[in-house]
Order: C-alpha cells, then structure tokens, then sequence
C-alpha cells in the first residue's frame, strides 16, 4: 500500500464530517498531532443538525447500520461507541408498505424475517428468503475484506481469489436478476434492491455486488442513536477532543501553502496559517480538487447519483401505521428509476422514505409533538430541473408529496403540520454539492473500487482524499471507512481486518454498541 512519504506528525483534517472524525479518531490513536478544521459551527457535515422551533432536525442520514465501524474509529484512541453514545436495535428495521395496501416488517433476525415473509407471502417464499439471506452473508464476506475496506493501489489488486468467488455468485450479474432467483414476489424484490438508490443505479442496472448494501440494511441491523444521527459525529469530535485533537469550528479553508511536491501549511479565510506535514481533505470533490487547483483528468466525465427533496414536518400528531423507518412503495418501478436516472423527470408514482425519529427519542420535539423526515429521491440537476427551478418548482412539490401522503393514509398531515423545512436539490447544490446531489458520485462500475477518484493526490505527496466521492464511496459505512483508509495512508497502518457474521438471534431492543469487526458478534 502506498503511503504519504516524510514526516507526517502533524496532520490537518479539513471538514469534520463522519470520513473526517473518523479519520481524525485512527490518526490519533496512531500518535499523530491532529487539527480538524471546519467551515461549519460544529461537527456533521452532512450529518448535521438543524434546531426548528423546538424540533431537533438530522439534516442527512437517518439510517445506521454497521455501527461497529464507528466503534473502531472510537477504540483508536481507548474508547468506545457505547459509552459514548445509546443506541437502540430496530424491530422491525423497516416496515416496507405498498400500492396494494399490503405491508411487510423487515426483520434482521433471520428467523422473525422468516415467519414475516412466510405470513405475507407463503412457505415457499419463506425458503427463497433463507437462500437469500444466506447468499448476502457470503457476498459481504467476500467484499468486504479485499473490495471495501481497503486502498487500492492498481486495478489489478482486483486479481485475489476473493474475486472468483465474488464472481461465482454471481456477483458480477445484475442485482435485480439475482434477488429474482430466490424471489420472485415482486414486492419482496424490492425490499431487497431498492438499495441500489442509494448507489446511484437502478436495480435492473446495478450489479448483483451491491446487494451488500441490502445485507447491511436487512442482515446485520438497523440503529438508532438516542439524539438522532447527530449524535454520532457529536460524540466522535468530543472523543477526538479528548484524545487531544485540535478542533477549529468557523474556519474555512481558503487557500493550501504547497513547495516541492507537498502541501506545507493550510490557510484559513481567517488570515491564520496552519503548518502541517500531511493533509486530508474531507470537503466535496469539486471543493478539493479547487484547493488543489486541478481535477484528475478521466476518460468519461463522473456521474452523479440523483438527489432528494426532504420534508421535515414537526406535526401535532402521528401515525400508528408508521415505524420508526416506513418505505412507502408506489405501483411504479421500473418507470421511477428511469425517471430518476435517465429522463429526468420527477417521479410520476413515488416511492418514499419515511422516517420517525421520535418514535424512539420523544426528546427530539417538543412535548406532545412529533418529527416525521419525508425523502423523496429526484433527478439530480444534471438530468433533472436546474437548480434554480427548484425555487418555484419545491413549494410545489412539497403540496404535491402532502397529497401523495395523505391519500397514502397520512390522512390530516398538511394541517398537522406545526413548523417545517423543506430541503430541494438546491439546497443541496448551494451547499457544494456537485449536480445538487447529496449522494456524490453513482456507484457504477467504472465509478467503484480502483476505478473511484483516488485517495491519493497525483503530484502532491502528502495530500490524502476522504469522503463519500472518493473509495469506498456513498453510505455511512462506507464513508466512515473512506476515513480509516485515509489514516492509513498517512500512517502505512495494517490492512483491512475479517469481516465480521452476524449471529441469527436477535438483538435486544436497547443494547450497545456491537463488537468492533473481527469477531463474530453482532453487528
């Protein structure tokens, strides 16, 4: 593995996203001097932290799933994800309801998972989700330790016998083909491949290798953080704070003081000068590679996953129907995703993300209130409306996703509706994002493993790039991976540790955090 040559005992960390602090937390434990610097506040990044007239408001994820990736980046420095932070194992982790009024709890534990499919869908469909299940635990266990958590140098560090073995699952088919072959209940189909959203390709396209993605969210455990998703990041800066980071919040990089092939010192809109012998930059693509003053040079222009709109409604009321996490299919399937990624239309029969925070933490509202994040992916702004468009076009769409809702059985949620923000692709551009788009860049094949942007900085040394544009790419997971593997550049730390099999029992409803990877606990 190459690594960041000279000294390295002082390292900057521009932006205190969860790449950043985790990167910050592996630094650390590794005896490096650490200074985080970030534009914001306070720590987030994406997942920040928005106050709403008494609403406590996640401003990005809201799903957690193989937390014991963050507890690595706390054991770094001594410490630990459960004592910093209570977390609660979801039961169901989703409730998956669709257009034909049918609805289905999506279990992790195997055996609950399997009486659910078998009450909803028959004994045979029941048996095809074994088969499934058991199939996703050999496919995470065949990426995970040589395809995602790990730098690559050279393409060919593909040629490992964790390949062939990826590729005699059929790893390198298409993911919808695949699922169908242990399911052929349509709505069960997409409860295991909508995933592939979140990697920015539609399921019929994707490759059957990013049902890791499903193994995460429907094997090894959904998570909720008592405080929202926030409170992970806040409890990374304090540990990193502890462990004797030096935390800049209001300080915005301006300029990168670089001689002889390395970066020198990192200049803040402030005036002040920060000396470093290393940098890792945490900041959206476009962002770094303006710092460093060119892009790498490829072949084909990336490509960008499409976007969301995001409804935060603080509302006087709720409803029983919904889990902490409700997906909300509509009839249409195909058709969404190629309105999402290739005519760029809004979605004519909307699929929706519904997610209630205070079905876990009440403390999150006010008293009596509730908080209900509604995500609708769109087109991003590449294929889809101009940013601009969306200042006319997003009050619109929100009366447009209330009436979806309330015809969905949300029924009085407009005049429910006490305070509230609504997020456009817009926002998300205004905030950096290239093409409005807060899932960076799409996960296709020549955008995954060695063909993602490098960790590494042509012509700079010292430079190192984390984050969900760069390997391993999009995902809580995978981003707090893309910060471990950044450390690791700097400090030529051990390479990826086993992959970790989750136990079929299930997990109690309040318990902390799992066993770090390499044991065979829960995750």
């Amino acid at each position: 593995m190459k690594r960041v040559p000279g000294r390295t005992d002082h390292v900057v960390v521009v932006g205190a996203g969860l790449s950043g602090l985790a990167c910050a937390l592996h630094l650390l434990g590794a005896g490096r001097r650490v200074t985080v610097v970030e534009r914001d506040a306070g720590p987030g990044g994406r997942a920040g932290r928005v106050r709403l007239g008494g609403y406590e408001l996640d401003t990005g994820p809201t799903v957690l799933t193989m937390p014991h990736l963050a507890d690595e980046a706390f054991a770094a420095v001594g410490d630990s994800l459960h004592r910093r932070v209570e977390l609660t194992a979801l039961h169901p982790a989703y409730r998956a309801c669709f257009a034909d009024g049918s609805s289905l709890d999506v279990h992790t534990d195997g055996e609950a998972m399997e009486a659910e499919v078998r009450r909803f869908a028959g004994p045979a469909q029941a048996a095809g989700y074994r088969d499934l299940r058991r199939w996703l635990e050999r496919l995470y266990r065949a990426q995970m330790r040589q395809f995602i958590d790990t730098n690559f140098d050279s393409p060919f560090q593909l040629l490992h016998p964790d390949l062939a073995r990826l590729a005699a699952m059929g790893g390198f088919g298409r993911l919808d083909g695949r699922i169908g072959r242990f399911l052929s209940d349509d709505r069960l189909r997409r409860v295991f491949s909508f995933q592939a959203l979140y990697a920015g390709v539609a399921p019929a396209r994707a490759l059957a290798a990013y049902a890791v993605i499903a193994y995460m969210d429907t094997v090894a455990g959904v998570w909720f953080p008592k405080g929202g998703i926030h409170a992970l990041p806040r409890a990374m800066a304090d540990a990193a704070a502890d462990a004797g980071a030096d935390l800049r919040w209001g300080a915005e990089v301006c300029t990168l003081e670089r001689s002889a092939g390395r970066v020198r010192a990192v200049h803040l809109s402030s005036g002040e000068r920060v000396p470093c012998d290393a940098v890792v930059l945490t900041c959206e693509l476009p962002a770094a590679y303006g710092l460093l003053g060119r892009a790498p040079r490829r072949p084909v222009r990336l490509r960008h996953s499409p976007s969301a709109v995001i409804l935060h409604a603080g509302t006087d009321r709720t409803w029983p129907h919904l889990a902490h996490h409700t997906i909300s299919f509509g009839a249409a399937w195909e058709r969404t995703f190629d309105e999402l990624t290739r005519t760029g239309e809004l979605m004519s029969d909307p699929s929706l993300l519904i997610t209630r925070p205070t079905t876990h933490d009440p403390a999150l509202a006010p008293p009596g209130r509730h908080l209900h994040y509604v995500l609708a992916p769109c087109p991003n702004t590449v294929v889809g409306p101009a940013a601009t468009t969306w200042r006319e076009l997003g009050p619109r769409y929100r009366d447009r996703l209330v009436r979806e809702l309330e015809r969905r059985g949300l029924d009085g949620f407009a005049d429910s509706v006490r305070e509230e923000l609504l997020v456009t692709p817009l926002d998300w551009a205004r905030q950096g994002h290239a093409a409005g788009s807060p899932f960076s860049v799409s996960h296709t094949f020549a955008q995954t493993g060695p063909f993602r942007p490098r960790n590494l900085v042509r012509g700079l040394d010292n430079v190192v790039l984390a984050g969900c544009g760069t390997t391993p790419g999009v995902g809580v997971p995978t981003v707090l991976v893309s910060g471990k593997l950044a450390a690791a550049r700097v400090t030529g730390g051990a390479g990826p540790r086993p992959a970790p099999t989750r136990r079929s029992t299930a997990a109690p409803r309040t318990s902390p955090a799992p066993a770090p990877a390499g044991t065979d606990e829960p995750s």
